[in-house]
């Protein structure tokens, strides 16, 4: 139940930026009451127990390091380190020895020893943001590490174990990559065990109040600024504007408004018209047991019915072909759930499943 400063901040009241009021902000940060931001709260707190590898979705802006962030805590690993990297922030050059680490003298400018992100990430997790940016010719790497869960550092011959939970996260459309040849097909299946969608702003608006008023009082609180209300001409502006940028480029534009507020009330500068961005996919199934199946069922309409073999569904899955048999069995797939893939595999669809 929202107090009576809550309501009244919303139609232009006074409200207080000291306050901490209840149900604006939860402890992990994330703000918001929205059927959809609950949708991806119940997935969360679903996969973050197990092991699994999760690939988060989403437009630029949509908080992806920050639902990373709250799968560590809710997981077993949370008293290990949580690390995270961008895959374009680095040049391609540097992207391998800034992952797996290198040693000294491995290459020009090798004056010591470094160590990777996947060393230093041991036991605990490894965000790799922005995946679908990594570079095509580091791809087999990664995916042997995620198999085998060891590497070697840039220079060295000395195998180094690293048990790490991997979470990837991009707002590009992987499937696209793949069938452009730009992402590696058996790498996009082994992070895309659980996937996680984001919704952008537009389809959670009833949380821009909230989200209005938590970054109003962060950004006064640390401009030592007191704004005493939002008008409400200014909170219907905000509510109607696109938000093409998300929650980012809401923060952004709260903090340059509570820079030019002057007399306590909140002036909003002239917000940017939309621009074109990547729109989320359709949201996956809602439980751990519902993905894995649709993922298995997916790969299995891609090979025909195929388990064993090079282009059989185990090894694009990344497992023994026993241990496929077995999950299928344990979540019901029957023949009649495979279909061949549209356009390429024109044959009728099989009446058993080849093992």
């Amino acid at each position: 139940m929202k107090t009576m400063r809550e309501t009244s901040a919303i139609d232009g009241q006074p409200f207080y930026p000291g306050d901490d009021a209840p149900g604006v902000a939860a402890p992990d940060g994330i703000v918001g009451e929205s059927p959809a931001l609950h949708r991806v709260l119940r997935l969360v707190e679903t996969v973050a127990t197990t092991d699994a590898a999760i690939l988060i979705r989403g437009e630029t802006g949509t908080g992806k390091e920050l639902i990373a962030g709250l799968i560590h805590r809710l997981s077993a690993r949370r008293g290990a380190p949580f690390v995270k990297f961008n895959c374009t922030a680095i040049p391609a050059g540097l992207l391998e020895s800034e992952l797996f680490g290198h040693e000294r003298g491995a290459f020009t400018g090798a004056i010591a020893r470094r160590i990777g992100r996947f060393e230093l990430a041991n036991k605990g997790t490894l965000l790799l943001d922005e995946i679908g940016d990594l570079p095509l010719e580091l791809q087999p790497k990664l995916l042997r590490v995620l198999e085998e869960q060891e590497f070697e550092r840039v220079g060295s011959t000395q195998t180094i174990r690293s048990e790490v939970r991997v979470i990837a996260a991009t707002n590009r459309p992987l499937e696209d990559l793949v069938e452009a040849g730009e992402f590696r097909a058996d790498l996009y299946y082994r992070l895309n065990v659980f996937p996680i969608d984001l919704p952008p702003l537009r389809e959670r608006a009833e949380d821009i109040p909230l989200l209005v008023r938590h970054f109003v009082m962060y950004h006064a609180r640390k401009l030592g600024r007191r704004i005493d209300s939002i008008p409400a001409d200014v909170m219907e502006m905000l509510l109607r504007h696109p938000w093409p940028g998300n929650i980012r480029e809401l923060q952004h534009v709260l903090q340059r408004a509570v820079i030019l507020s002057h007399g306590g009330s909140l002036q909003l500068p002239p917000l940017e018209g939309p621009v074109k961005t990547t729109r989320t996919p359709a949201p996956h199934a809602e439980t751990f047991d519902d993905a894995v199946r649709g993922h298995i069922v997916e790969v299995l309409r891609a090979t025909n019915g195929l388990v064993a073999g090079p282009r059989g569904a185990a090894v694009r899955l990344g497992i023994k072909r026993t241990t496929l048999v077995s999950r299928m069995k344990k979540l019901g797939i029957t023949p009649a759930d495979i279909v061949p893939a549209p356009l390429r595999f024109p044959a009728a669809p099989p009446r058993s499943i080849a093992v």
